[in-house]
């Protein structure tokens, strides 16, 4: 079927074959967008934190070689921690020890309750969280960013070991 419209022959059974093979390209677009290529896809999927955090380095933080850093999620909780390049790690026999006991109250002693997390040390971005100490020395760990304490990690006062041996 024909109409004429201000002097033009528009050839409507032309008009929708056309809108069929957008809509079926677009189909097909969206397809790929909704189930990938399984040549394309990576052989070890990201992990947790490389998906859900935003990481930020504190290179040189107060001090040369004492990096850190922090792993900033969207709603706005921030993990902190040693990078691998911090001079603790370069020591031989790597850290030995982890003190939350710095400052003016044990870090590790603190407990937050409730929705608005009662009872959270509010700290400044060059606030000591703990003191770790290695088999010559000893470093005291910054916070780094402004904000509140909610938990520590309570098995790096058992196992300072830990910090040692990489999680990939």
């Amino acid at each position: 079927m024909s109409t004429i419209n201000k002097d033009h022959i528009v050839d409507e059974s032309n008009r929708s074959e056309t809108k069929l093979v957008e809509e079926e390209e677009e189909e097909e677009d969206l397809q790929k967008l909704l189930v990938p290529d399984v040549q394309n896809l990576p052989l070890i999927p990201p992990s947790a934190v490389e998906t859900n955090f935003a990481t930020y380095f504190a290179l040189d933080f107060m001090k040369p070689a004492h990096d850190q850093y922090v792993y900033r999620h969207a709603n706005g909780l921030c993990v902190i921690g040693l990078a691998p390049s911090h001079v603790a790690f370069k020591d031989e026999g790597g850290i030995t020890a982890v003190d939350f006991n710095v400052g003016k109250s044990d870090r590790s002693g603190m407990k937050v309750t409730g929705k608005r997390k009662k009872n959270a040390q509010h700290f400044e971005s060059n606030t000591a969280l703990c003191k770790i100490s290695t088999k010559n020395d000893s470093y005291i760990v910054r916070c780094c960013v402004k904000g509140s304490l909610l938990e520590v990690n309570q098995q790096l006062i058992k196992q300072p070991e830990l910090l040692n041996v990489s999680v990939l």
